[in-house]
């Protein structure tokens, strides 16, 4: 059976030859087996060759493949024939763990241990040069592809079944190869970032906890022609001094502009010269507001205590970053953190992304 399989791909993989050629190739074939019995036995130690029971030998005989030779010992002709040994035990190998954010937002590092074999030899090596890396690259794309449409939870249920999808997928692949992938087993190594739709529990201080909602519920009522939500005076207070007078007969957006510049405001009590040592950074932070319209803002953290505020900083920034008000107002109530933000595309950076990535300090200072 196995030789069946061999003989009926080497047609395929061998163009006929010509009356001219098949006479050449018969005559440089005599040639080498009468120059190998006149040299006979010191030509036994390099032309005899043993193939064990878990391998095959492809014998190419003057550029043309033969068919698997083994297992036992094997003849080749001296200067004509050169050879390639394929081993057909099952092996294995892992795909590195790697960070992937899953369709709720949540980023996770995760790798595979893939076991395979090799079924065709002729194919194996007709086909790829190097089998153990595309067969690797073949996997983690795959693993790739089907992590990224389930969300944290499926993932973590349902690896098993999500692993034999992944067996199906690959083996779609690599059995054109002469390869068979036996077993696909999916590790999940950490959830560095929760989904980002999870309910997140009390990590902002009060006082700026209680602007961000009024600014909100402040909007949303005053668009809808409803009273604001009851809230404290000290918060009431707040607000008045850095909403500006709303327009009489004003629209829905022009309302939630103030939320944005409110909220970084709320900031400035937060910085202190140990988060400007910390970070040492300047930041221009573009909004994108529900108007459309944009509107800019910066944090400098290289002096002093620092300064957060409307408009261009002073200086060049050393990082740009866009984002949508909901998104900013999502970072400072810790529902979303900036590397999730940036994996999943809803923060936008423009400069040195390890210096972006700093401003999770500058969250950790709100608790």
């Amino acid at each position: 059976m196995f030789y069946t399989t061999c003989n009926s791909v080497q047609p395929s993989t061998d163009a006929p030859q010509s009356w001219p050629s098949y006479l050449c190739h018969g005559l440089i074939s005599f040639l080498g087996f009468l120059l190998l019995l006149i040299t006979f036995p010191v030509s036994g130690w390099f032309a005899l060759k043993i193939v064990p029971t878990y391998e095959r030998m492809i014998v190419f005989r003057l550029g043309r493949i033969r068919t698997p030779q083994g297992p036992g010992m094997i003849l080749l002709l001296p200067f004509i024939d050169s050879f390639q040994r394929v081993d057909l035990r099952t092996r294995a190998f892992n795909v590195p763990p790697c960070k992937l954010a899953s369709k709720d937002g949540a980023v996770l590092s995760v790798g595979a241990d893939v076991q395979f074999r090799i079924w065709d030899p002729v194919l194996s090596v007709m086909t790829v040069k190097d089998l153990n890396t595309a067969t690797r690259m073949t996997a983690q794309n795959a693993m790739t592809k089907a992590l990224l449409k389930r969300p944290l939870r499926e993932i973590q249920m349902e690896k098993l079944k999500i692993s034999d999808q992944l067996l199906l997928e690959i083996n779609d692949v690599t059995r054109a190869w002469g390869l068979e992938v036996d077993r696909v087993e999916l590790a999940v190594e950490a959830v560095l970032q929760p989904p980002q739709d999870s309910p997140a529990g009390p990590s902002l201080d009060s006082t700026l906890q209680q602007l961000a909602l009024h600014f909100l519920g402040g909007g949303l009522s005053s668009g809808a022609g409803g009273a604001p939500p009851p809230g404290p005076a000290d918060a009431v207070e707040m607000v008045s001094e850095v909403e500006p007078p709303a327009p009489p007969g004003g629209s829905g957006p022009s309302l939630k502009q103030p939320v944005a510049e409110g909220l970084l405001t709320a900031l400035q009590p937060f910085l202190s010269e140990a988060l400007v040592g910390q970070i040492g950074a300047c930041y221009q932070l573009n909004v994108l507001l529900p108007s459309g319209a944009q509107s800019t803002y910066f944090l400098d953290l290289t002096t002093g205590h620092g300064r957060v505020g409307h408009g261009v900083p002073d200086g060049i920034p050393d990082v740009v970053v866009e984002m949508a008000e909901a998104d900013l107002r999502a970072l400072l109530c810790r529902e979303l953190r900036p590397l999730g933000a940036y994996m999943s595309g809803r923060l936008k950076v423009k400069g040195d992304l390890a210096v972006a990535m700093k401003l999770e300090a500058v969250l950790r200072a709100l608790k």
